[in-house]
């Protein structure tokens, strides 16, 4: 009998172990625990800012409209391409000095009919930002930080809005006067660090 018993014991626990229930709640510590667990190690992880935003900038405010993306400008504000920083139009193709498209070669982008593109307007990324949500706009503030081996210049997008792109309160930031952040952008310089 106490044989029966402990085989009746036996039986009854790996039914509660294998019931829905008992898979669920299984599902639900495992599941909990993985969650946890990534946002600690993200927490404590040092560096990771690339990883939310870009290199020198945890997300806080947004980035600036840019045709690719990340909000890499050249030194007078303009977008070029986050990768190598070659100049861009406004709808993210390379261009040449005279502003035609071109292809990674530096050949001209051509039609069907093998006439060259025409050029799209090439925008400073601030501006087109203010343009795009109805107000002028000005890069003014910047810090630096050292982002792959080279000073990166964060650049914030200013103006009179009490609002900044991702929804939230505008702050002064490194702004002038009484305008307020909108949005941010970044110059790569190739000053060492």
């Amino acid at each position: 009998m106490a044989e029966r018993d402990r085989i009746g014991a036996a039986l009854e626990s790996l039914a509660g172990d294998t019931s829905r229930r008992g898979f669920l709640a299984r599902v639900g510590s495992g599941l909990l625990a993985a969650t946890v667990g990534g946002i600690v190690a993200k927490a404590v992880k040092p560096g990771e800012a690339e990883a939310f935003h870009f290199c020198g900038h945890t997300f806080t405010t947004g980035s600036c409209i840019h045709p690719l993306g990340l909000p890499r400008v050249d030194s007078r504000g303009f977008p070029i391409r986050p990768s190598d920083g070659k100049p861009v139009d406004d709808i993210g193709r390379l261009v040449n000095s005279k502003g035609l498209p071109i292809h990674a070669d530096g050949g001209l982008k051509r039609d069907p009919d093998g006439l060259p593109l025409p050029p799209a307007p090439r925008t400073k990324v601030c501006n087109q930002t203010g343009k795009t949500y109805g107000f002028e706009a000005h890069l003014q503030g910047a810090w630096y930080r050292c982002c792959g081996g080279t000073v990166r210049k964060l650049w914030d997008c200013c103006a009179h809005h009490q609002r900044r792109i991702n929804g939230d309160a505008a702050l002064h930031g490194y702004c002038y006067g009484s305008r307020k952040v909108f949005c941010v952008t970044y110059y790569q310089t190739h000053v060492p660090c």
